[in-house]
């Protein structure tokens, strides 16, 4: 992997790190767009930032493991764990969107 790669994967995976770090712990909704929790009851609201949070961390993570193991010479694992991981966290934000941003 070239070192533009790795840098840039590391740092979109450190800046979802935080982002979901702020938005499960802090519960930062308005770091999301508007839309994706005009619905969501005021009561829903801590439930719904731990979900899309936990989502964000794993996007995170699996960028940021994929630009690590590729540095030994591990990519093919790494895009492994990238893969599974992404799709893990997009299917925890599609199952937050569905279960709290419904009208």
């Amino acid at each position: 992997m070239p070192v533009f790669t790795f840098i840039l994967m590391a740092v979109i995976g450190l800046v979802f790190l935080v982002i979901g770090w702020l938005l499960w712990k802090k519960q930062r909704i308005s770091l999301l767009h508007t839309y994706h929790y005009a619905h969501v009851k005021q009561e829903d609201r801590p439930a719904y930032t731990a979900m899309m949070g936990k989502a964000c961390l794993a996007l995170g993570l699996g960028c940021f493991l994929c630009a690590v193991m590729t540095l030994p010479g591990l990519a093919g694992w790494g895009w492994g764990i990238f893969a599974l991981l992404f799709l893990a966290g997009l299917g925890m934000m599609a199952s937050a969107q569905r279960r709290y941003n419904r009208r």
